[in-house]
């Protein structure tokens, strides 16, 4: 294999011929590029030998299940990549178009080692990429992403006999089968179920009707141009036209899904967007009842009522703290044997028995009317209002270089961290603690929060804020954080801001 190039000529032979990465595409736990302009065809390519090489280096059974989302361009994608594994001497289980919890579901349906999935997630058309797995129900973390990295960039894939193709028919179906099993609603629900015309589609709608819930639609006709809005239920476009859906129907609640399916975002009756680490408090509440004692890990960039809510507290929960990105959150639910993990972007991961501890939206929908049927006489929004109030920022990304933001990020936690050690305030606030597991977690003497971290996925930091106290709190540790982020003149513009 020869080495691929960081960059070769659009509309040229050697386009169609020669494989072209960016290096910068192969991120922390996904692999992900802008198509065509980071990686080509031939690049595809020589990702599928590089994993199928990677695969065999590890002496893990040479067998793989491959899908794609619904994007114009995901099946050429998924086409390429088979054409490297099966050069790897991989056999391929084509299960065809899906959502990546369905493929992860494929590894334990049909007995297979591995999962490669074709999708951009929640990013915006013009991108592609790859969630890959040989350890279920875990994806590639940074020590898995840095290995196939190197195989590839340094042209070390290696051909290898026995390569074969197999396109397996009916996984849509048990996938659905799984997720619905025996339930059926006891109690009447509407819901406004929100696809934004992305994968889901094809799934959730159906899902609900199966366990008795009433389908109020929203966008759910396939259509890879995405019409209406990217489906990122992390987005407050996707929330608020959710949002809009509920007031204008009387539904009990809606809820939403990204790209492939991985996620799920609430909206409550009065149409108040319950962001998901609150959603995943509602949850641990209704689950730690039915199973006490239980471990909850949260991602740092979650609110703090984890540790904090008395409900939890009295059910004897432990919560963990942990990296943000759904292959860091999955590797630590499995390590420490936690019933559940929650990540404020709408990722949840459901263990044994409640799932099987990849991050599935639709389990998550279904797991919902569950927690709905369990408590007949509350709303979701009486769920809401249950829980000790908190005033959060959505999550804001300002934008900064991916071949720059790790550098920025560094110098950023170090200044947070010298104002904590001066004796600085935030917010006129003594400064806590600041937990760096994941960035810089500037918590204050109230149990008031601020973060900035790095996103693996996209060119940006990542600025999330939760005040114990006040509105006026929260914004006030907003303008602070972002005082010492101006402090860097390469970090742009935010995507949303409060």
């Amino acid at each position: 294999m020869t080495t691929p190039l960081p960059t070769v000529t659009p509309n040229t032979w050697e386009f169609l011929r020669d494989a072209m990465i960016v290096p910068t595409g192969f991120r922390e736990y996904d692999a992900r590029w802008k198509y065509p302009d980071e990686i080509n065809l031939p690049g595809i390519t020589a990702l599928g030998l590089g994993l199928g090489t990677q695969i065999r280096a590890r002496g893990i059974a040479p067998v793989i299940a491959v899908g794609n989302d619904y994007r114009d361009y995901s099946l050429s994608i998924k086409n390429a990549l088979i054409l490297g594994l099966m050069q790897a001497g991989i056999t391929v289980k084509d299960i065809g178009p899906c959502l990546s919890p369905m493929a992860y579901f494929a590894q334990f349906h049909l007995d297979v080692p591995a999962v490669a999935m074709v999708t951009a997630s929640h990013n915006p058309n013009g991108w592609t990429g790859v969630k890959m797995g040989f350890e279920r129900p875990l994806t590639h973390g940074p020590d898995e992403m840095a290995e196939l990295k190197g195989i590839v960039l340094e042209g070390r894939g290696r051909a290898h006999p026995g390569g074969a193709y197999e396109f397996v028919r009916g996984v849509r179906e048990a996938y659905l089968d799984d997720l619905a099993g025996d339930f059926k609603m006891t109690r009447k629900l509407r819901v406004v179920c929100a696809t934004g015309n992305g994968t889901a589609s094809a799934f959730a709608p159906e899902l609900f009707e199966r366990i008795g819930v009433e389908v109020i639609p929203s966008h759910n006709r396939l259509d890879y141009t995405f019409p209406h809005y990217n489906p990122n239920p992390e987005a407050m476009e996707m929330l608020h036209d959710m949002a809009d859906t509920v007031r204008a129907t009387g539904a009990d609640f809606a809820l939403g899904f990204d790209g492939d399916g991985d996620r799920c975002g609430v909206v409550d009756d009065e149409g108040e967007e319950i962001f998901a680490d609150k959603v995943g408090v509602i949850m641990a509440r209704d689950l730690s009842k039915l199973y006490p004692n239980s471990t909850f890990v949260a991602d740092v960039k979650s609110t703090g009522l984890f540790a904090s809510d008395p409900e939890l507290k009295k059910n004897g929960v432990t919560a963990d703290y942990w990296k943000t990105g759904h292959s860091h959150m999955k590797r630590r639910v499995k390590e420490l044997g936690a019933l559940a993990g929650f990540e404020k972007s709408g990722h949840y991961f459901l263990a044994e028995p409640v799932g099987r501890g990849y991050d599935c939206g639709m389990r998550v929908a279904v797991e919902i009317c569950k927690l709905m049927d369990r408590n007949p006489d509350m709303s979701m929004s009486d769920l809401r209002r249950a829980l000790p109030v908190t005033y959060a920022t959505p999550t804001m990304s300002p934008h900064c270089a991916d071949t720059e933001k790790y550098a920025v990020l560094d110098r950023i936690v170090e200044r947070l961290v010298a104002k904590h050690e001066a004796g600085e305030t935030l917010a006129g606030r003594p400064i806590k603690e600041v937990v760096t597991v994941n960035g810089a977690r500037v918590i204050l003497d109230n149990g008031s929060w601020g973060l900035v971290r790095a996103s693996s996925n996209t060119p940006n930091l990542v600025v999330v804020c939760e005040s114990s106290d006040s509105e006026a709190e929260m914004r006030a540790i907003f303008a602070d954080i972002d005082a010492v982020i101006r402090t860097e003149p390469v970090v742009g513009d935010y995507d949303q801001t409060i």
